[in-house]
């Protein structure tokens, strides 16, 4: 049957067997994204990582209590000693309100906890059919096939997208690959109205994206960049000049409801990037309509000048008060030797720099024919044999060099490189596959019967390759994690319930109104799952206060428990990880590391100020004197150091530090419960307290002792 025959015809649409494929294809690629994405819940039903714990708490908010009583939640629990903070001016809105809606469409008899867990995947799997849409309207239908099953194993992707990935990413990029796509159509529809309506529909979904999640200033830069060359390539100019802007004020109207675009957006660099383009569009029109010849190269100088113009001001900061600035965050991806210049941005995984060895494990075989779309997109443009439009070419061509750009800064923004690879390598894999199994009809010089079935099985080793190696850093072993409360995000692939058995304790035995200070990397946790106030959380807003307890956790015990004091803090908790080297009762030995606060205290020293070299060792892990006898966390951690011994033969023993060396310690509580110390070990988990084999994910909540009396 040909693809081309009708199968059944319902008004003035007939569905054909190309259709079919089309679907199938495309249940296939939202198929496998949903189960790729769900392997991490052979490990158990949560939600994964750290933020996803507020914005669940935040539904649920929402669902029990209505819109509107949400846009007035104060939240008192979070950032306690700041006076906590408003959750619509301090949030990612969108995340919530969909949530919300999705769930009293769908939620059924689910509980908002659950129905959270799975709606990233969901969102995340639809996002390879939005995708399929973006790239068709670029490069046609297959090269739209091609990005849906390369975007649904896209390791990346995956990653930042898993089972109870409640958080940023898969809800923004749906967002916003819905708004690129919605904003392409518009551009080349021929009705005047339809295109009216999807631009309109575009600007709404980037206010949606924006308001989902921050990084989707990629898109405002994206779709920025490319307006500026659409007076240049196309020549419907009356067209352009009342489009451009409809799409710029539909979104600048849709983000006035989401405070935290608005202010930290709108009125920011942000909005310079989404208002500029569509002035300059029109200035560049303008400018060439009045222009009796040489238009382009009128047009041109104009957009120049106005380049250079702006470009001075910003490098002379002529008016640095007025001019407006952005996070260093922000700053750091559009300026990448910022990166390491601000110590709490830096001290976060997920805003680490990419290195090639991960890029080239993120992408591999895919760079190759993104080459290759490349190279041949543009060979053929200017024939008649070239199936993507100029303006759409350029459009293509900015995504690759600006997500490949854009991501190199942190590899959280990996993701956009993922979409840039993807769709260019989809429009070369759609080139190759045009150029081989073209008719007859088509070309004097038709590819051989003999060539094609080769072709076919080399494209799909080439595609499936990177699935099954390397060995253990395959696309299924790299995206199957446990969730990061049931390890504590350590580096010990097992499944402990330590955190959710302390979180647990904390909300049946201390008072409703306890404050309880910790590193704000556990500050979420505590407040959704124990319903207590904490000092500091993962929105990381008060860097002051970050700074304070990172002096609290490395100062003198006598000093912080003081400043706790002050702050009418109730307990501390900390967690740290440790291995076993042996299971003998009488004799245990243990190993400091794996991702706890042990690991971590090198940055709690570059955020207070403090000098490394006096509390640690050349190596940079092991603790000095110093660190261990006048430090609140070396008196907290509640094991001692034994010595020193060389790796390869426990036989040779050093009491003090030597190069090369591991230290291994015991179990010793320098606070015990029923101490008359500034703290009171009040809670360690099952880990710690109890013998067995395996790594120790030990959390521990001291109590801050009210009655002590500091000596003079």
């Amino acid at each position: 049957m040909r693809a081309s025959a009708k199968l059944v015809s319902i008004g003035g649409h007939s569905l054909r067997p190309k259709h079919l494929l089309i679907i199938g294809v495309l249940s296939l690629s939202f198929s496998i994204s949903f189960l790729v994405r769900s392997q991490a819940a052979e490990y158990g039903f949560e939600l994964n990582e750290f933020d996803p714990f507020f914005n669940f708490r935040a539904t649920e908010y929402m669902v029990e209590n209505g819109i509107i009583a949400y846009y007035d939640w104060h939240d008192e629990l979070s950032w306690n000693w700041w006076g906590g903070r408003n959750v619509d001016v301090t949030s990612q809105v969108m995340q919530h309100v969909t949530a919300s809606v999705t769930y009293w469409i769908f939620g059924g008899g689910s509980s908002v906890y659950d129905f959270t867990i799975i709606l990233p995947v969901v969102f995340g799997s639809f996002t390879a059919i939005v995708l399929f849409a973006m790239v068709r309207v670029i490069g046609g239908t297959t090269a739209g096939l091609f990005a849906a099953m390369l975007f649904s194993i896209s390791l990346p992707i995956l990653i930042r997208g898993p089972i109870g990935w409640f958080k940023s990413e898969p809800l923004g990029l749906f967002y916003g690959i819905l708004a690129a796509y919605m904003l392409l159509s518009g551009l080349k529809a021929k009705n005047k109205k339809i295109a009216a309506v999807k631009l309109i529909g575009a600007g709404i979904f980037m206010a949606f994206a924006l308001s989902a999640w921050g990084g989707n200033q990629f898109f405002v830069i994206l779709i920025g960049l490319f307006f500026i060359t659409l007076p240049f390539l196309r020549s419907d100019h009356k067209f352009l000049v009342w489009a451009v802007p409809l799409y710029t004020a539909a979104t600048v109207v849709a983000i006035l409801p989401f405070a935290r675009v608005y202010d930290r957006f709108l009125e920011g660099i942000g909005g310079v990037a989404l208002v500029m383009p569509a002035v300059l569009v029109v200035g560049c029109i303008l400018v060439q309509s009045r222009s009796s010849k040489h238009k382009i190269r009128n047009g041109l100088l104009f957009l120049l000048a106005v380049l250079v113009i702006g470009s001075s001001i910003l490098a002379l900061d002529i008016t640095a008060d007025i001019l407006p600035t952005s996070t260093l965050r922000y700053a750091t991806v559009l300026n990448p030797f910022l990166a390491g210049t601000g110590t709490i941005v830096s001290s976060i995984s997920e805003h680490a720099a990419v290195s090639p060895p991960q890029s080239f494990l993120f992408h591999s075989v895919l760079m190759i024919f993104a080459g290759i779309g490349v190279w041949l997109i543009t060979k053929n443009i200017q024939n008649k044999g070239g199936f993507v439009r100029n303006d759409m070419l350029a459009f293509a061509l900015i995504l690759g060099m600006l997500g490949v750009y854009l991501s190199a800064s942190f590899v959280r923004l990996e993701v956009f490189a993922s979409v840039a690879v993807i769709s260019m390598a989809s429009l070369g894999l759609a080139a190759l596959t045009k150029q081989f199994f073209r008719s007859k009809h088509e070309s004097r010089k038709p590819v051989s019967r003999l060539l094609k079935l080769p072709f076919a099985v080399g494209i799909i080793i080439l595609l499936t390759t990177p699935m099954i190696f390397p060995v253990g850093a395959d696309l299924f072993s790299s995206s199957k994690a446990p969730p990061t409360i049931l390890n504590g995000g350590t580096s010990f692939g097992v499944v402990t319930y330590d955190w959710l058995d302390t979180l647990e304790w904390i909300k049946n035995n201390t008072p409703e109104d306890a404050i309880i200070a910790a590193w704000w990397d556990y500050g979420y946790w505590i407040t959704t799952m124990s319903e207590r106030a904490t000092i500091a959380d993962n929105l990381t807003s008060h860097s002051t206060y970050i700074k304070l307890l990172a002096k609290t956790l490395m100062g003198p015990p006598d000093e912080s428990w003081q400043i706790l004091q002050n702050g009418d803090t109730d307990y501390i908790l900390i967690f740290i990880t440790a291995q076993k080297l042996s299971t003998d009762p009488a004799d245990p030995l243990y190993l400091l590391r794996g991702g706890g606060d042990e690991s971590k205290k090198q940055w709690f020293m570059r955020i207070g100020g403090y000098d490394l070299g006096e509390y640690l060792h050349q190596d940079g892990i092991s603790g000095t004197d110093k660190f261990w006898n006048e430090t609140l966390l070396g008196q907290m951690i509640p094991f001692g150091l034994l010595g020193y011994v060389q790796p390869n033969d426990f036989n040779q023993q050093s009491a003090t530090y030597v190069p090369g060396y591991l230290a291994l310690y015991e179990k010793d509580v320098k606070y015990p419960a029923d101490g008359d110390g500034p703290f009171r070990l009040a809670y360690a988990s099952s880990s710690y307290t109890e013998e067995h084999g395996g790594p120790v994910i030990g959390v521990f909540v001291y109590e801050v002792n009210k009655d002590y009396v500091p000596a003079p």
